[in-house]
């Protein structure tokens, strides 16, 4: 092993080298920033748009038959009062542009319907017609209703929730996350880095480039030198993706309206931050090996990808019963699913953000996860060292556990 050494600073160096990295490192930071510049951008021009309605002044008039309508209101705003009887009229003033409005209350406000007739400016701008005609009867119920009345009408009184959990104030969504970012983080990385553990084996073989490496270097240093740099190229990875990220919503808080996060006021539980962490770690090494293996035992990249999906329906398939972790994580699925190595990483990690993985069962399932991490790694390198040199089939199982 005294080459890995060596492995490892090329397999980075060549990465980091690639111009395709790059591109896939920076990319979700700008298009994060992308979409949050469109957004901002949309929403200024939005309220400019609905100040510049505002400011403007129409002529318009109202028949109300329900007797709702406070007329003060109506004036306030503007517009005046007409007889009901006059509704042909002025829907034929609104026609031949000598009134820019004219709003019809009818007599039933739970079944009737508001009739509202307008002069066309733009698509944007017509919608003022029908904001004016809600705006005069909410402030006219308002005005006929006590403030209590009105705040329980709207739903608009604050409800102040303390949930209790084993005698302590508890607040699910800060509990969950700190362990839940483990799982986005392991999300984000598979996303992401994937492709890359599974073609790292196969550019050499692609290239016959793999016959001068091994009279220099063994097959165990070699798979162990690339998963250790795929490690670290994703560490890397990881920090490209989260700095900007950090960094961008420290420096434009305030001018995009983001919203603010105390993570002083974040609980930190060492208990679950910890098994957050070993399931990601021993998840992430897991299938670092069993795509570098997957990639050993193909002759190309494109045969390679085939099993790229299948890998991934195992990993992100269990995230179609999340439902199930929540209502029932003590069923025999869910249970099945923790510990199963291959579809574990997503339940233990979820269930571990939830509050509701036991510690003994979590630590069944990382020490499951480690042995199979260590299993596949062995796997692997086996692999390697018997399908590096085949370049127009796929290495059978028969063919690895076969050979001595």
């Amino acid at each position: 092993m005294h080459n890995l050494g060596t492995v490892m600073r090329f397999e980075i160096t060549r990465t980091l080298k690639k111009k395709t990295f790059w591109i896939m490192a920076l990319g979700f930071p700008l298009l994060f920033a992308a979409i949050a510049g469109i957004v901002f951008f949309s929403n200024k021009a939005t309220d400019d748009a609905s100040k510049d309605i505002e400011k403007q002044k129409f002529s318009f008039v109202v028949s109300d038959a329900s007797g709702v309508i406070n007329p003060v209101i109506v004036t306030a705003m503007t517009g005046r009062m007409v007889p009901n009887t006059d509704k042909q009229a002025n829907i034929a003033a609104v026609k031949n542009g000598s009134l820019d409005g004219y709003i019809a209350y009818p007599a039933d406000l739970v079944s009737g319907k508001i009739e509202v007739y307008g002069k066309n400016v733009d698509i944007f701008t017509d919608g003022r017609y029908t904001g004016v005609a809600q705006t005069i009867m909410s402030l006219s119920a308002s005005d006929a209703t006590t403030a209590n009345v009105k705040a329980a009408l709207t739903k608009s009184t604050t409800v102040n929730a303390t949930i209790y959990r084993n005698g302590t104030e508890y607040n699910a969504i800060q509990q969950m996350t700190l362990p839940g970012l483990f799982l986005v983080l392991f999300y984000f990385l598979i996303a992401f880095f994937g492709n890359q553990m599974l073609t790292s084996t196969t550019e050499e073989k692609e290239n016959r480039v793999i016959e001068m490496l091994l009279t220099t270097v063994e097959a165990r240093t070699l798979i162990v030198g690339k998963i250790l740099s795929l490690i670290v190229l994703s560490i890397i990875q990881g920090l490209v993706i989260v700095v900007p990220i950090a960094v961008g919503y420290l420096l434009f808080h305030d001018r995009l309206n983001l919203p603010s996060f105390d993570l002083t006021s974040l609980p930190v539980d060492w208990t679950s931050i910890g098994i957050g962490f070993a399931v990601f770690a021993s998840s992430f090494m897991l299938f670092t090996g069993l795509l570098v293996a997957i990639g050993a035992a193909v002759p190309t990249a494109k045969e390679a990808g085939g099993f790229f999906g299948m890998i991934m329906v195992l990993l992100f398939g269990p995230l179609y019963a999340a439902s199930l972790f929540v209502s029932a994580p003590d069923s025999p699925i869910v249970t099945f699913l923790s510990l199963f190595p291959l579809t574990a990483p997503i339940p233990l990690m979820l269930r571990n953000a939830l509050g509701n993985l036991p510690v003994g069962e979590a630590l069944i399932g990382i020490t499951i996860l480690i042995i199979t991490a260590a299993f596949v790694t062995t796997i692997a390198v086996r692999i390697f060292r018997y399908g590096a040199l085949e370049y127009s089939r796929k290495l059978s199982i028969k063919e690895i556990f076969a050979r001595k």
